[in-house]
């Protein structure tokens, strides 16, 4: 397992993009709506890991709603499972709390979240490792 990504609700992608390419020398970056989640998210690859821009699409968005109750700021921890399927049946069985089952998230992979009262108040997802080592 390894840190995936960090994930920053933000109002806005276009303008939170251009903030962070101020600072950080960014590889790449893939924008991409994921339905799912009615978010909008930049991914910005660094040399060994990403940030997330999330910006909400629709106003029933979760993201939205974290806008609106704590502002823009770090909404959670992403976590590359080793076999997503196996690790949350293991977290669980561990009485560790999910919110929702799997589905589909950004580069079409699998994902899931980990209550924050699960885990001394982090959100963390697990999500599979994105094809291609994306």
């Amino acid at each position: 397992m390894r840190i995936d990504h960090i994930a920053i609700a933000v109002n806005s992608v276009q303008e939170a993009l251009m903030n962070f390419e101020k600072i950080l020398r960014i590889d790449k970056v893939d924008i991409e709506e994921v339905h799912t989640e009615k978010v909008k998210v930049a991914i910005l690859r660094l040399e060994d890991t990403r940030i997330e821009l999330m910006e909400p699409t629709a106003d029933d968005s979760p993201i939205k709603k974290f806008l609106v109750d704590r502002g823009e700021g770090i909404h959670h921890i992403a976590i590359t499972a080793d076999n997503i399927e196996d690790d949350v049946d293991r977290a669980a069985s561990n009485g560790i709390r999910m919110i929702g089952n799997l589905r589909t998230g950004s580069y079409g992979r699998k994902i899931t979240f980990i209550h924050p009262k699960s885990l001394n108040g982090v959100l963390t997802e697990f999500c599979e490792a994105a094809p291609n080592n994306e």
